[in-house]
């Protein structure tokens, strides 16, 4: 799967956001962030748009007010936040969460996980402790669960046995099922690997439109896992509510990018991993900025620098395809949401999301686009409503 196209080198955007976040988090004592705290005269990116020199005022880890030279309740800490960015924590849109995900990913101003598949079991565990609450040194995990898939189909190749799914007559059951383990949304593999070169079963269309049909009577998301344009049309055919990553095998014109617009889907495209399959590692370059020496992990330094092993026969994963699909669907006004596929190659948890901003950007999505793409962007399709953005009530 050996790229032959050239990707220019995008502009870095990433570390000044990485950097004040980073400043600011260091300087509030635990202890603080369970009283009142105010930020002074920051630079407030509040999931939408940036407001210079601002204060924000947070009291029992929920924002009280934003606004200009704020006044202080007695006994408050104040931090001095000029020249600073102050912003909502990063919602990584896609991830797979084993081990110590979540303590890597806050380090790197990742805040939350929308995991798209993992064991439900280590999910109910990590759920039950964060509505306990006291898990202020790891993100928060959202998730899907088991994924649904084929027998034989990707995601049965992993270790963990799984159910599997071969008719469309059983797709009631089988939702109502991954519901009852805990499932937050839906998701849905529908790819037989041709667009890498590869093959394993895949469940047919009518199984799909069953599977989507069964999530929305039970009022959750339906997102689905494609890999080529035709799977991706199929889906937003069949009323996915969101693709979990674009395609790599051809163009699919801007045609694409509107019936999703009119079918009101988003997309969470995972350039980072998606240019590892096409061989390149996607997140390299992470791993050769000193100001990210002192953070990195060794484990994740490797993760980093891996590509996706070759494989023989059928045309190579194209990034390029990638890369424009995400222009057009921007061109056509639909939400796109920042997601790593974490810990995938090429990928490491939190540090990987930052890779994912640069390469949206270089996209063609705005620096503010794409922040927004992390935030509240994914918020608001997941439906995290205590998340959303800065603003007065929320999560702080």
């Amino acid at each position: 799967m050996r790229n032959t196209t050239t990707t220019p080198a995008p502009s870095r955007v990433w570390p000044p956001v990485l950097v004040t976040m980073l400043l600011l988090a260091l300087a509030t004592p635990v202890h603080a962030r369970q009283s009142a705290t105010v930020f002074r005269d920051a630079r407030v990116f509040d999931g939408e748009a940036v407001h210079e020199r601002t204060d924000v005022l947070v009291e029992n880890g929920r924002i009280a007010r934003i606004g200009p030279r704020l006044e202080a309740p007695a006994g408050a800490v104040v931090v001095d936040a000029a020249g600073k960015t102050l912003l909502p924590g990063l919602i990584d849109a896609h991830t797979h969460t084993f081990g110590d995900g979540l303590q890597q990913a806050i380090i790197f101003g990742v805040t939350t996980h929308l995991d798209m598949f993992t064991d439900h079991r280590l999910v109910r565990q990590l759920r039950d402790e964060q509505e306990a609450g006291n898990v202020a040194e790891r993100a928060d995990i959202f998730s899907a669960g088991t994924l649904v898939t084929a027998p034989g189909g990707h995601g049965t190749q992993f270790g963990l046995p799984i159910p599997t799914i071969a008719s469309p007559d059983s797709a009631q059951a089988f939702v109502d099922a991954r519901i009852a383990e805990g499932a937050e949304w839906i998701k849905i593999i529908y790819d037989d690997g041709h667009a890498f070169g590869i093959s394993f079963p895949s469940i047919d269309r009518a199984t799909l439109r069953a599977l989507i049909e069964a999530a929305h009577r039970r009022g959750k998301l339906a997102v689905v896992h494609v890999s080529d344009g035709a799977s991706a049309r199929a889906a937003l055919e069949e009323g996915a509510d969101g693709l979990v990553h674009t395609f790599v095998d051809r163009e699919e014109g801007a045609d694409f990018a509107r019936l999703a617009a009119a079918r009101g889907a988003f997309v969470i495209p995972t350039l980072t991993v998606l240019m590892s399959a096409s061989g390149t590692p996607g997140g390299a370059a992470l791993v050769d900025d000193a100001r990210l020496a002192d953070w990195l992990h060794p484990a994740a330094r490797g993760m980093l620098t891996q590509g996706f092993p070759s494989t023989a026969g059928g045309s190579p994963a194209r990034y390029d395809v990638a890369r424009t699909t995400v222009a057009q669907l921007k061109a056509a006004g639909v939400p796109i949401l920042a997601g790593t596929d974490a810990p995938n190659p090429g990928t490491a948890y939190g540090v990987a999301m930052h890779r994912e901003l640069e390469l949206l950007v270089d996209a063609g999505l705005t620096p503010t686009e794409a922040l927004a793409a992390a935030t509240s962007v994914p918020a608001q399709a997941f439906r995290l409503a205590d998340r959303r953005r800065r603003a007065p009530g929320l999560r702080a």
